[in-house]
């Protein structure tokens, strides 16, 4: 239903599962678990698998430890890797680029942060054109009570539900489970 037009592929993008993005995040290692599962669905279904690494010039300085993809997960050398700044895996990057040589109208994502990256990136590809779903037991986010944020559960319930309720002209979105991911159908 994607308002792109001959784009009607899927792709999986695994947004910044990054060794200092995760670390320490509530659910850390299940949430990785249910990324790996579905990146070896995605695999198996011949759905392009995209990654999403972030950068900075501190904890997430290129090249360093903490920027790299947790070693749990293995990215292929195939895959595309987009390397951003900015929270919206779209912005100052090559991703809309990637996606339409792929073919690619709907996304499913998965990754952190929940209440940064995750969120960005949903409404920038809601807003693109892209039919975005989020997978609401693959994604977490770090501890930021001590800001004022709410608990991490209450986040990741709270964004799983506002995207279960999303809809612009043309498009789809929603929130489903790992289990309940059809690569190559609707989700």
């Amino acid at each position: 239903m994607t308002t792109l037009a001959n784009r009607p592929n899927t792709a999986l993008l695994v947004i910044d599962v990054q060794v200092n993005v995760v670390a320490g995040s509530p659910g850390r290692d299940e949430v990785v678990a249910n990324i790996n599962q579905l990146v070896e669905r995605a695999r198996t279904a011949r759905t392009p698998v995209v990654w999403v690494q972030h950068h900075d010039d501190g904890p997430l300085a290129k090249g360093s430890d903490g920027w790299r993809i947790v070693p749990e997960l293995a990215p292929d050398a195939a895959e595309p890797l987009i390397e951003k700044a900015w929270g919206d895996a779209f912005e100052e990057t090559r991703l809309e680029q990637v996606l339409s040589g792929l073919g690619v109208g709907r996304l499913v994502i998965a990754g952190a942060q929940t209440d940064a990256c995750i969120r960005s990136t949903l409404h920038g590809a809601l807003v693109r054109g892209y039919d975005t779903f989020l997978v609401g037991d693959a994604h977490t986010t770090e501890d930021t009570t001590k800001y004022g944020a709410p608990p991490v559960d209450q986040v990741i319930a709270h964004t799983n539900l506002y995207w279960r309720y999303q809809s612009a002209p043309g498009r789809a979105a929603g929130t489903v489970a790992t289990r309940d991911v059809e690569f190559g159908g609707e989700a």
